[in-house]
């Protein structure tokens, strides 16, 4: 059965394999990986779920500055990951309000899009009204994704690392 929970020391292995599964390099969106996030040891990985949740916790700490990270799951299995960027800094401006990815061997099954709709609902517990959502413009299966999740084309923009999408999601 798939499940959207919070970050968990439980999954430690499971998201290693996952992690692995990707290769070398941060580019597991969704995840909130960082360059200096040391996830192999178990005191590594703890430091950085407790990361992790000091982030979602911000939004109630009464800041627009948080962001909601949920382990896409399926039994034991970590699937992907998807984060919910609070408020609308320059960021998020950037990089859109979700960021999502799906391990390699689990992709083609609809999970993105299954991941995308329950973070859509915890967008509007947040009370955001409208969602933005980025995504480079060859990758077919995120525009795929945004686009059944009521995504509307906003336009097409040089980020810097190259042209992106942009789409609006009114909640």
């Amino acid at each position: 059965m798939l499940q959207l929970i919070a970050p968990t020391t439980a999954l430690h292995s499971s998201w290693l394999v996952a992690h692995h599964e990707w290769g070398t390099g941060l580019h597991e969106d969704g995840f909130g990986l960082g360059p200096s996030d040391e996830v192999e040891s178990p005191e590594g990985f703890a430091a950085w779920v407790a990361l992790l949740a000091g982030a979602s916790g911000a939004k109630a700490a009464g800041t627009d500055h948080g962001c909601t990270y949920r382990w896409i799951v399926e039994g034991d299995r970590v699937e992907g990951g998807i984060a919910l960027r609070h408020g609308l800094t320059g960021h998020v401006l950037e990089f859109g309000h979700i960021g999502y990815g799906i391990r390699p061997s689990s992709r083609g099954r609809g999970l993105a899009t299954w991941a995308l709709g329950r973070m859509l609902d915890e967008a509007r517990a947040l009370g955001l009204d409208r969602v933005l959502l980025v995504c480079e413009v060859d990758n077919l299966a995120s525009v795929a994704t945004v686009e059944r999740g009521g995504g509307v084309l906003e336009g097409i923009r040089d980020t810097g690392h190259g042209p992106a999408r942009r789409y609006w999601i009114e909640l």
